[in-house]
């Protein structure tokens, strides 16, 4: 069974009270349960991990390397802009990476529009609300088939 690790990261533990216009209200465990339907439904093994701490992060992604996962998600959260660690760290990684956000970045603060973290990564999904997640694993699905 191909196994698929899901990062989320700073703040994402706060979905549900954080920015609703943005976020909605769904929270992180809503997030993981959708998802982790969704592996299952499409044959995949789901990990996921959240933590506020970058250097926690870049453990977890060194770890990822050594599991041989076939898939990461990542939704970098504001590492998205200037973690060059994060970036770094993913690029070790032998598997497709998909980035995703759950609003547009690209349509927000000018500063958000720039990610570190796109250039490492296969692909990135943003501005469709949670369903960033399960699209992503459902494109993951169709990449490794």
């Amino acid at each position: 069974m191909k196994k698929i690790l899901m990062l989320h990261c700073v703040n994402h533990n706060m979905y549900g009270k954080r920015d609703p216009k943005q976020y909605g209200t769904i929270t992180l465990d809503e997030i993981n349960r959708m998802s982790e339907e969704t592996a299952k439904e499409v044959g995949y093994e789901l990990d996921t991990f959240q933590t506020n701490h970058e250097g926690e992060m870049v453990d977890k992604i060194h770890e990822a390397y050594y599991a041989g996962y076939d898939g990461v998600i990542i939704n970098p959260g504001a590492w998205t802009h200037y973690s060059y660690a994060i970036h770094d760290a993913l690029e070790i990684l032998e598997c497709p990476i998909i980035e995703v956000h759950m609003s547009n970045i690209f349509n927000r603060e000018g500063f958000r529009s720039n990610s570190v973290i796109a250039p490492v990564a296969t692909g990135m999904i943003a501005g469709m609300e949670e369903y960033v997640y399960t699209l992503a694993i459902r494109a993951l699905k169709d990449m490794l088939g």
